[in-house]
């Protein structure tokens, strides 16, 4: 018999990778700015993604309405637990979104108040989702099918520091696009950055791998238990392996290889995420089958996502084949 509901939590899995992925290095962009005053190289670095910034968010898109109709229990107790930081995210998307046309049209005078509203709402959007990660981490309480909770649940240390730990990912993950996109001189300072940042980022995941299962009894026992361990114990070794290759391939001056690492490191992140709440949905105790809708309800919506992924996908690769390679200063998609 065929689990409508481990195909939707895959498909919901790959959406969110998808989403963390793509929009986590044009969101990195808007994080990287302050560091860079020269206006030609802040429009090179902006240009890098303006092609695809707005297809990248289709995913976002699409979790959330797999989401909604899959798991409808999970969607509605995430909406009351998360209200607060998921708004956020939506107001810092929408500033972002709204900076990334305006500053183009706008301007010299008034150009650096739209570089401003893109840095502050690629923050604000980036810090929000880590929030909500840290807070799902955290887990929720739940009566019968109703979020019990506060709806400032989430203010707290851990989830605030996931926070700024995504932040720095996130702009790990930026940086190491630019060095792949661009040459010259913003090619040499994305390659300066990156090794401080790929240092601090790995500091980060080793202070929340030590505080997330001393904080959640019910997390180290999935770490640390079978098979659930051998499924994590080269999670860490491949941390490390990837962050030393990011610091060599910066020395060696590559192009390519510090973005396909960091990718490889975000992966693992989301996999350290997976073991810590599988099979839960909404943590600590409600599952992906508990919180799932009518399997007949899942397959309807089945044959519908089965034309429309392989579209997305199709249309994804396309852009960035398109517009691969180098940008140069006098090029732009503006």
């Amino acid at each position: 018999m065929v689990d409508f509901s481990i195909i939707w939590f895959a498909i919901i899995v790959f959406g969110t990778l998808m989403y963390i992925v793509m929009d986590g290095f044009d969101l990195g962009i808007g994080l990287l700015l302050p560091f860079n005053k020269d206006p030609v190289e802040r429009d090179m670095m902006v240009n890098t993604v303006a092609p695809v910034w707005d297809g990248n968010e289709t995913w976002l898109v699409l979790g959330g309405a797999a989401l909604y109709g899959a798991f409808p229990l999970a969607y509605s107790v995430l909406l009351d637990a998360l209200s607060i930081p998921l708004t956020a995210m939506l107001i810092g998307l929408i500033f972002r979104g709204v900076a990334f046309e305006f500053r183009f049209k706008a301007t010299e005078e008034h150009r650096p108040f739209w570089d401003k509203s893109f840095i502050a709402g690629s923050l604000l959007a980036t810090f929000s989702q880590g929030v909500a990660v840290g807070a799902i981490l955290n887990g929720f309480p739940v009566s019968g099918r109703e979020y019990v909770g506060s709806s400032m649940s989430w203010l707290s240390p851990f989830p605030l520091f996931c926070g700024v730990g995504l932040v720095i990912a996130y702009a790990l993950l930026g940086c190491t696009w630019l060095i792949m996109k661009t040459e010259h001189e913003l090619h040499r300072k994305m390659s300066a950055l990156a090794t401080p940042l790929t240092l601090t980022l790995l500091l980060v995941v080793g202070m929340i791998s030590i505080w997330t299962p001393l904080t959640h009894a019910d997390i180290a026992q999935r770490w640390f238990s079978r098979p659930n361990l051998f499924w994590f114990m080269p999670v860490p070794v491949l941390v490390l392996l990837c962050s030393w290759g990011i610091v060599r391939a910066i020395k060696r001056e590559a192009h390519y290889s510090p973005f396909l690492l960091t990718l490889a490191l975000i992966f693992l992140g989301f996999s350290g995420l997976g073991i810590s709440i599988w099979p839960n949905i909404i943590p600590p105790s409600i599952t992906i089958w508990q919180a799932a809708s009518p399997a007949s309800s899942q397959a309807f919506m089945l044959v519908g996502g089965l034309l429309i992924i392989p579209v997305i996908l199709g249309y994804t690769f396309w852009s960035y084949y398109v517009f691969r390679g180098k940008i140069k200063a006098d090029e732009g998609y503006h």
